[in-house]
């Protein structure tokens, strides 16, 4: 793992947090032009040892909430009281979205494609600026916690750039049993702190605007995962392992299954399917039912996002299908690792 980095002072903007201490402040932004303050809420528990240094950030859309709810549960547990290093929690990124309920900053630019900003550039660039300079480069590891778009839904899964070893260790230690080996993208908070040299995850699962209860308990058990297997938090104790316990999976490729007519769909598959190639996902049809059209998956794989909304224009995605080696363990292993969140 990572180097763990030492440090006497810790500071995030004008606080300073002394080891042992557990402090909540707001880290200054910007004002909108009615003075309001555009701040961001932050956590920090320090430990009374050194050890790793992890950020855990949720509504870097605004609408994405499960995350919320995640950092919500995860700063109530008393094991943290237990932290070796340093926890950075950041429960909403985008306060201005978060409060309108919307994906976006006031300037309409989606601030995971404005990383790693620029103190001179728009809102949202500014924003990622400050991110990255009073958070990220001051730590060592991070999970950022994210839902599917508006009206879709997605399985709970790992994002992570896998071909990095320490990397994929982490992946694999979040618990859940899809992993996709998502390839970084300009602007995005994952791409800017890799450059950094910040192992970071992106936990998806759910669907904006909507709580999600397996997501968040499957979100907080990941996050808490993480933090024992870099040392943050003491393991647990050594207990008899479970006849089955589900496995991880890392998906090959994924692809999306687009509306090939236009009209309302009836689905017939769910997030968490397995589907076989040619085999029927659901059935759009006009307004008196007419001229039904059945989508069809082009491959085999795992259905790991889809849309709620059941109205669909020619060429709207429907399906996020994910291909594995292995389909049938996979769906084995989602349905034990249903049970044991249940």
């Amino acid at each position: 793992m990572m180097k763990k980095k030492t440090t006497r002072t810790f500071k995030i903007g004008r606080e300073k947090i002394a080891r042992g201490e557990r402090k909540k402040f707001q880290l200054e932004v910007a004002a909108l032009y009615d003075y309001t303050a555009l701040n961001i809420p932050i956590e920090v528990i320090r430990g009374k040892e050194d050890g790793p240094v992890m950020f855990i950030s949720a509504a870097i859309h605004g609408d994405e909430i499960n995350g919320v709810e995640i950092l919500k549960r995860l700063l109530q547990k008393p094991v943290l009281n237990k932290i070796k290093g340093t926890l950075i929690a950041i429960p909403v990124v985008n306060i201005f979205g978060f409060n309108h309920k919307s994906r976006y900053l006031p300037d309409r630019r989606d601030l995971n494609r404005s990383f790693p900003g620029n103190a001179k550039g728009s809102l949202a660039s500014r924003l990622a600026h400050i991110f990255m300079k009073e958070i990220v480069s001051k730590c060592t590891h991070g999970i950022d916690l994210h839902t599917g778009a508006l009206h879709r839904t997605n399985l709970p899964q790992i994002r992570a750039f896998l071909d990095d070893p320490e990397t994929d260790e982490l992946a694999k230690g979040f618990g859940v049993p899809v992993v996709i080996n998502s390839k970084l993208r300009d602007g995005s908070l994952r791409e800017a702190a890799r450059q950094k040299k910040v192992r970071t995850l992106l936990f998806e699962g759910g669907e904006a605007l909507r709580f999600d209860e397996e997501v968040i308990k499957a979100g907080l058990k990941g996050c808490l995962s993480v933090m024992r297997n870099i040392g943050m938090l003491p393991k647990l104790k050594s207990m008899k392992a479970p006849a089955r316990s589900p496995k991880v999976f890392v998906a090959d490729q994924s692809f999306w299954v687009r509306a090939s007519h236009s009209g309302s769909f009836r689905g017939i598959k769910k997030v968490g399917d397995w589907v076989k190639a040619n085999e029927t996902l659901a059935v759009i049809s006009d307004l008196f039912g007419c001229e039904p059209y059945e989508v069809k998956s082009d491959y085999e794989g795992i259905i790991i996002g889809m849309s709620t909304i059941p109205l669909v224009n020619k060429g709207d995605a429907m399906f996020h299908i994910a291909a594995f080696k292995n389909h049938n363990r996979v769906r084995k292993a989602i349905e034990i690792y249903d049970e044991t969140i249940y």
